[in-house]
């Protein structure tokens, strides 16, 4: 008689665990034995060195369900308090429309893809981003944008260095118009400070005096009024510099764009466009150019080039790729975009399009002029020229504040005498009649108010020019239109809800719905970041308990959630150990030590700060030479500043020397910064915080689940031992000794709840198996492909760490067929290549997480071996080396469809290599694209309709830079 599963059996199969790791029980003892260990904790040793392996399970709770975690979360956001916000200052309310919200935010389809690198499978997401491009330089009369940046402030302090690279001026000034956002300013004395500008604050009046290479003004500014400032723009000019213009897209519709009355750089947020306050966000800044100044824009830059049948299709450019080979000669350290928001922000546009926008910001401007005359009328002094927002002065701010807080209302604090109104498109006529009441001002005909009262637009400044005539802004208005548009670009694409995407150093794991589900409560979403303390309680327990958590995990004392990217995280953890060297007296300690195996962001982050690179050797096996790590340090004693090591190394192993690489940089007066991007690895196995690291970032969107998004959003948090604490990135409007890196104090602090719930959900024994699964994962595709492809690097006892090097060199060299040309074919089998390149060229970096099941892993492995069966193939003539399946991959579905086929091997090897790709197939939208075409001709805009026509040829290519 079987036996009765007990109460613990029932509940152990009810635990989150079980749905966040791939395999189960069986399946994991049956790759164990063919990777050759009887248990995960037999084979953890084997592969983790005992000399940083943790001695004691982590002190956390057990694991949820998700019925718990979700009960247990909501009761934290119920206690923050969502009051009315008019406090503006670069975040606005606005409505998510539903459509948008339910299949773009809300669809995995989007939120789980990775940044589109492999162009072929994320031409969806790149024609939304080329979509956001347009938007951006139509509005702000630019000839080219990227597809975003972190936020507004960071995209400033990327304009302040993008001048200094470009402007024909010696000067060493950079201007900053008084009259900017203070965030912004708090985030540019921050980025200043290690590259040697010395910022100006001034009146915007004497930017045309001051000596500068470039000015950034803030149109309208920060209080709202409207400046002309073509006599400025045409002043700096004429002395060589260059104009930085941080601006608001709505307001554009209305008034005429920077680029027509001189700027050369713009900036700004797209928030409010669609993407909610969520305490600070992530939101998608832009930065937009003339076009003399791209090849040198840092960021992401969706281009157009041609597909192997001359068709049009997208791709990245160069941008970021260049700053990554550049490496410590980077002049940014930008390695993510914002992506998903992004692509939000150009679906607002699309949907309501440039006549829909206009609509919305007459609206928003005529209540705030509304507004304004009902106070004027009541003796309240209000400013002039102005879109959406109200300076207020000469009143008692700290009564109108208990007063606005009384009837849950939020005005922006500017001083003991003013206060800041900004309206929005959410905002009301019962908004405006209560905004009045509070300063005495009643509105008993609003309608007759309206007709009495004027715009405050200076007539000068209104815009004349048209912005978003393609058609793909004025095609899609209704909601049915729409959502075909959106699904139609997401079948083009591969994320994670359709296949593995098995990408080394990028950990790309389940992003379990009930983790998502809080990011759209309201709760969270609609919190200004700037909203008073009182009113944020929940988001406070949230986050001093997601950093008590991550303490915990990683040994370290103290984190920031200021980074909104993993680059953010590393510039605040070397701005840590610079601080901390000055606090010394040691701020002539400007040595970095950087192994050659490193990411680009690692020295680019170190240039940021000032300090000089100074780079390390590897030996033959992919590890850190330590004897030229003790060397190097020992030169360099009286400069050492940090070392910046990864571990796990990139090459994927762990390396046995690490404590002792510790102790080396320590006895020299250095600190050691341990790059988190291979944190996966670690995770309940051990803790960098206890072998002797001093600070790391953590990816949140890697290790602990937030969604890549197509690109972004990432959060970088920052997290450190006790006496590197004090400098970690301060708080907005403190006096703490760290600078800001980011716009807002909390960074994207909506989205902390997803790594807030797979914590809770996985609980301390969860995370660890999940590490081990990781590792076991790896190491059975390693093992299963030996026979076929040559494993580069392994570790201890022949086992790799969370991911495997194959390297493709010795087939390159044998058949001509390279690593290049494998991950193309893998699109064929319905994959997303791993990492194709890098650490090595020539090689591919596979990363499976601990959340692929053993069916897909056996299905990315069948497909390999098909690979080398084709390569074996051509080496053996059966396949023509200049006409085979690899040579021409990927293949759509109209190549072997079309009535001719002229390839020397069959269409069912193109399109069915594998017999069970007839039953669920993925047709890649265009065949392999040209990037030398794209890197020669840069166009970065919607493609014409008229070069979408049936002929090929019809393409005209742009003119080449």
């Amino acid at each position: 008689m079987p036996k009765t599963p007990s109460l613990r059996d029932l509940e152990h199969n009810q635990a989150f665990v079980e749905r966040h790791i791939g395999p189960n029980d069986a399946e994991i003892a049956h790759m164990l034995r063919i990777v050759g260990h009887d248990s995960l904790d037999a084979m953890t040793d084997a592969i983790v060195p005992g000399s940083i392996r943790a001695k004691d399970a982590l002190a956390l709770p057990g694991s949820l369900t998700e019925v718990d975690a979700l009960a247990k979360i909501r009761a934290i956001a119920d206690k923050n308090e969502v009051f009315r916000s008019f406090i503006g200052q670069g975040y606005y309310g606005t409505f998510v429309p539903n459509v948008i919200l339910r299949n773009i935010l809300e669809n995995p389809a989007w939120y789980t893809a990775y940044t589109p690198y492999q162009a072929e499978i994320s031409q969806g997401r790149m024609e939304a981003l080329i979509n956001f491009q347009t938007m951006v330089a139509d509005l702000t009369g630019m000839e080219i944008a990227n597809a975003s940046l972190l936020d507004e402030a960071t995209a400033a302090a990327e304009a302040m260095t993008l001048a200094k690279r470009s402007s024909r001026s010696k000067s060493d000034v950079f201007f900053v118009s008084k009259n900017v956002h203070p965030q912004t300013l708090e985030v540019l004395r921050t980025r200043a400070d290690g590259l040697g500008i010395e910022l100006h604050v001034g009146d915007d009046a004497d930017a045309a005096a001051v000596e500068s290479y470039g000015v950034l003004l803030q149109y309208p500014d920060t209080f709202g009024r409207i400046h002309d400032y073509k006599a400025v723009a045409d002043a700096v000019h004429a002395r060589g510099g260059l104009v930085a213009v941080a601006t608001d897209l709505l307001a554009l519709t209305l008034l005429a764009s920077p680029g027509e009355w001189g700027a050369d750089i713009v900036v700004g947020n797209t928030q409010r466009f669609g993407v909610p306050f969520g305490f600070g966000g992530p939101h998608a800044g832009f930065m937009s150019c003339r076009d003399a100044y791209k090849r040198s824009m840092p960021g992401r830059l969706i281009g157009v080039s041609i597909d192997a049948e001359g068709n049009p299709a997208y791709r990245l450019t160069l941008q970021t790729r260049e700053q990554h080979i550049r490496r410590e000669k980077a002049t940014s350290n930008i390695c993510t975009a914002q992506v998903l928001l992004a692509v939000m922000a150009s679906m607002y546009a699309v949907y309501h399009g440039p006549d829909g926008l206009v609509r919305i910001a007459r609206r928003t401007h005529r209540l705030a002029a509304i507004l304004a005359s009902a106070l004027r009328k009541a003796g309240v002094a209000v400013g002039n020229d102005f879109f959406d927002t109200l300076h207020v002065t000469g009143i008692d701010a700290a009564a109108l504040h208990a007063k606005a807080e009384a009837a849950r209302i939020n005005l922006r604090a500017i001083d003991a005498g003013s206060v800041g109104i900004s309206l929005d498109e959410t905002t009301a006529r019962a908004d405006v009649i209560a905004l009045a009441g509070l300063f005495g001002a009643a509105i008993d005909d609003i309608d007759a108010l309206d007709a009495a009262t004027a715009d405050a637009l200076p007539g000068a400044l209104r815009r004349q020019s048209k912005f978003m005539q393609h058609p793909v802004f004025n095609s899609h208005h209704s909601e049915h239109e729409l959502l075909r548009y959106m699904r139609a670009l997401s079948d083009k694409d591969l994320a994670m809800d359709r296949t593995m995407i098995p990408l080394g150093s990028c950990t790309m794991k389940l992003n379990a719905t009930a983790e998502m589900i809080p990011v759209t409560w309201p709760e969270f979403g609609d919190i200004h970041p700037l909203a008073p303390a009182g009113q944020a309680q929940g988001y406070r327990e949230l986050i001093d308990g997601l950093e008590a958590m991550l303490a915990e995990i990683t040994g370290y004392d103290a984190v920031s959630f200021q980074p909104n990217s993993g680059a953010q995280g590393e510039f605040a953890g070397l701005l840590a150990i610079r601080a901390y060297h000055r606090s010394r007296g040691e701020g002539h300690r400007d040595i970095c030590l950087i192994p050659e195996s490193a990411h680009g962001t690692n020295p680019a982050s170190a240039q940021m700060c000032g300090m000089t690179v100074v780079v390390t050797r590897c030996d033959a096996n992919g590890n850190v030479d330590v004897d030229d790590i003790r060397a190097k340090a020992a030169k360099h004693a009286d400069r050492l500043a940090a070392i910046m090591i990864t571990y796990p190394s990139t090459h994927g192993v762990f390396e046995e020397d690490v404590v002792e690489i510790c102790e080396i940089v320590h006895s020299h007066g250095g600190q050691v910064y341990t790059d988190g991007a291979n944190m996966n690895a670690l995770v309940g196995v051990a803790r960098p915080g206890k072998w002797g690291s001093d600070v790391s970032h953590l990816n949140l969107h890697k290790t602990f689940c937030i969604p890549h998004g197509g690109g972004g959003p990432g959060v970088g948090p920052c997290a450190v031992k006790s006496h590197l604490a004090p400098f970690l990135p301060k708080a907005f409007g403190s006096d703490d000794a760290g600078g800001m890196v980011s716009a807002a104090t909390f960074g994207s602090a909506s989205i902390l709840p997803i790594s807030w719930m797979y914590i809770a959900l996985m609980g301390a024994g969860g995370l660890r198996k999940a590490t081990q699964v990781a590792l076991l994962n790896a190491n059975y595709i390693a093992k299963k492909l030996e026979p076929h492809y040559e494993t580069l690097y392994t570790g201890r006892n022949g086992l790799v760490a969370h991911e495997c090097i194959l390297d493709l060199r010795p087939l390159k060299d044998a058949t001509g067929i390279g690593a290049e040309d494998v991950a193309k074919r893998l699109i064929d089998f319905g994959f997303h290549a791993p990492t194709l390149s890098f650490p090595v060229a020539g090689t591919l970096m596979v990363e499976p997480t601990e959340s692929e099941s053993q069916h897909e892993l056996d299905r990315f492995i069948d497909a390999m071996i098909q690979i080398r069966e084709e390569i074996r193939a051509v080496a053996e003539g059966k396949l023509d080396r200049d006409d085979n399946p690899l040579l021409n991959a990927p293949h759509t579905a109209a190549q072997v469809s079309a009535s001719e086929w002229t390839r020397a091997y069959p269409r069912e090897l193109a399109a069915f290599p594998l017999a069970s790709l007839r039953r669920q197939k993925y047709w890649p939208p265009v065949a392999r694209v040209d990037n030398v075409h794209g890197d020669k001709n840069v166009f970065c805009s919607c493609i014409p309709v008229g070069e979408f026509a049936d002929e090929p040829e019809a393409f005209s290519e742009p003119d080449v830079v």
